[in-house]
Protein backbone atom coordinates (compact mmCIF):
# COMPACT_ATOMS: atom_id res chain seq x y z
CA UNK A 1 0.00 0.00 0.00
CA UNK A 2 1.43 3.47 -0.84
CA UNK A 3 1.32 6.52 1.30
CA UNK A 4 -1.51 8.67 0.59
CA UNK A 5 -1.05 11.13 3.35
CA UNK A 6 -1.27 14.72 2.82
CA UNK A 7 2.42 14.68 2.41
CA UNK A 8 2.60 11.72 0.47
CA UNK A 9 -0.09 12.76 -2.21
CA UNK A 10 1.88 16.16 -2.23
CA UNK A 11 5.05 13.95 -3.08
CA UNK A 12 2.99 11.85 -5.81
CA UNK A 13 1.66 15.67 -7.67
CA UNK A 14 5.27 16.40 -7.47
CA UNK A 15 6.23 13.36 -9.25
CA UNK A 16 3.38 13.05 -11.76
CA UNK A 17 4.19 17.28 -12.81
CA UNK A 18 7.48 16.90 -13.41
CA UNK A 19 7.00 13.99 -15.30
CA UNK A 20 4.70 16.05 -17.35
CA UNK A 21 6.71 19.07 -17.64
CA UNK A 22 10.11 19.03 -15.95
CA UNK A 23 10.67 23.04 -16.44
CA UNK A 24 7.34 23.97 -15.53
CA UNK A 25 7.46 21.84 -12.40
CA UNK A 26 10.76 23.34 -11.69
CA UNK A 27 9.43 26.70 -11.88
CA UNK A 28 6.58 25.66 -9.65
CA UNK A 29 8.71 23.94 -7.15
CA UNK A 30 11.23 27.18 -6.85
CA UNK A 31 8.44 29.23 -6.26
CA UNK A 32 6.68 26.94 -3.37
CA UNK A 33 10.21 25.77 -2.28
CA UNK A 34 12.88 28.36 -2.35
CA UNK A 35 11.66 31.65 -3.29
CA UNK A 36 10.52 31.91 0.43
CA UNK A 37 13.64 31.21 1.27
CA UNK A 38 15.35 33.64 -0.40
CA UNK A 39 13.14 36.65 0.29
CA UNK A 40 13.42 36.10 4.20
CA UNK A 41 17.57 35.81 3.29
CA UNK A 42 16.99 39.33 1.54
CA UNK A 43 14.68 40.98 4.24
CA UNK A 44 17.63 39.93 6.89
CA UNK A 45 19.79 41.72 5.12
CA UNK A 46 17.91 45.09 4.64
CA UNK A 47 17.04 44.26 8.29
CA UNK A 48 20.86 44.08 9.51
CA UNK A 49 21.04 47.84 8.91
CA UNK A 50 18.04 49.52 10.13
CA UNK A 51 19.93 51.07 13.15
CA UNK A 52 22.69 52.40 11.34
CA UNK A 53 22.30 55.66 9.71
CA UNK A 54 25.92 55.91 8.40
CA UNK A 55 25.31 51.92 6.39
CA UNK A 56 22.87 51.17 3.98
CA UNK A 57 22.24 48.37 1.80
CA UNK A 58 20.46 48.52 -1.11
CA UNK A 59 18.82 45.71 -3.12
CA UNK A 60 19.99 46.40 -6.75
CA UNK A 61 18.52 43.33 -8.82
CA UNK A 62 18.90 39.78 -9.28
CA UNK A 63 17.95 36.85 -10.89
CA UNK A 64 15.35 33.59 -10.22
CA UNK A 65 18.07 32.69 -7.83
CA UNK A 66 20.05 35.16 -6.19
CA UNK A 67 19.95 38.81 -5.15
CA UNK A 68 22.50 41.75 -5.67
CA UNK A 69 23.13 44.56 -3.14
CA UNK A 70 24.91 47.62 -3.18
CA UNK A 71 26.79 48.37 0.34
CA UNK A 72 26.96 52.07 0.86
CA UNK A 73 29.04 54.32 3.74
CA UNK A 74 28.10 57.64 4.01
CA UNK A 75 26.67 57.47 0.80
CA UNK A 76 29.90 56.32 -1.02
CA UNK A 77 29.15 53.38 -3.19
CA UNK A 78 31.88 50.76 -1.45
CA UNK A 79 31.00 47.08 -2.51
CA UNK A 80 28.34 44.95 -4.19
CA UNK A 81 27.02 42.21 -2.33
CA UNK A 82 25.09 38.89 -3.57
CA UNK A 83 23.17 36.75 -1.46
CA UNK A 84 21.93 32.94 -3.31
CA UNK A 85 20.39 29.84 -2.66
CA UNK A 86 22.51 26.76 -3.83
CA UNK A 87 21.07 23.44 -3.81
CA UNK A 88 20.07 24.11 -0.19
CA UNK A 89 22.86 26.00 0.87
CA UNK A 90 22.18 30.20 1.56
CA UNK A 91 25.53 31.94 -0.06
CA UNK A 92 26.91 34.99 -0.01
CA UNK A 93 29.71 36.91 -1.36
CA UNK A 94 31.53 40.67 -1.92
CA UNK A 95 32.95 42.21 -4.62
CA UNK A 96 34.01 45.63 -6.18
CA UNK A 97 31.28 48.04 -6.92
CA UNK A 98 31.17 49.73 -10.05
CA UNK A 99 32.53 53.47 -9.66
CA UNK A 100 34.10 52.94 -6.17
CA UNK A 101 36.99 53.83 -4.84
CA UNK A 102 37.19 50.68 -2.56
CA UNK A 103 39.11 47.48 -3.31
CA UNK A 104 37.68 44.28 -2.00
CA UNK A 105 40.13 41.42 -1.90
CA UNK A 106 39.28 37.81 -3.05
CA UNK A 107 37.76 35.13 -1.40
CA UNK A 108 35.38 32.28 -1.30
CA UNK A 109 31.97 33.00 -0.54
CA UNK A 110 30.59 32.19 2.62
CA UNK A 111 27.97 29.27 3.02
CA UNK A 112 25.49 27.72 5.32
CA UNK A 113 22.88 25.13 5.28
CA UNK A 114 19.67 27.08 4.93
CA UNK A 115 18.37 25.90 7.99
CA UNK A 116 21.14 27.85 9.66
CA UNK A 117 20.00 30.98 8.12
CA UNK A 118 18.82 33.37 10.73
CA UNK A 119 19.92 37.67 12.00
CA UNK A 120 22.95 35.96 13.67
CA UNK A 121 24.51 34.27 10.53
CA UNK A 122 23.48 37.50 8.26
CA UNK A 123 25.64 39.78 10.97
CA UNK A 124 28.75 37.30 11.42
CA UNK A 125 28.78 36.57 7.53
CA UNK A 126 28.26 40.26 6.82
CA UNK A 127 30.95 41.31 9.05
CA UNK A 128 33.19 38.95 7.54
CA UNK A 129 32.54 40.17 4.20
CA UNK A 130 32.99 43.60 5.03
CA UNK A 131 36.42 42.50 6.56
CA UNK A 132 37.89 41.92 2.68
CA UNK A 133 37.45 45.74 1.95
CA UNK A 134 40.09 48.29 1.35
CA UNK A 135 40.47 51.36 0.53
Amino acid sequence: MTDMSPGGFQQACDVLSGKIDAEQFERFRWSRDEAPKLARMVELIKNSTTDRSDVDINEEGGVQDSKRFLLKVHGKRIAGLAVALDRGHAVMSIGPAERSEYTVSGGDPIHTEYANVDEAWIGETLAKLMERIGR
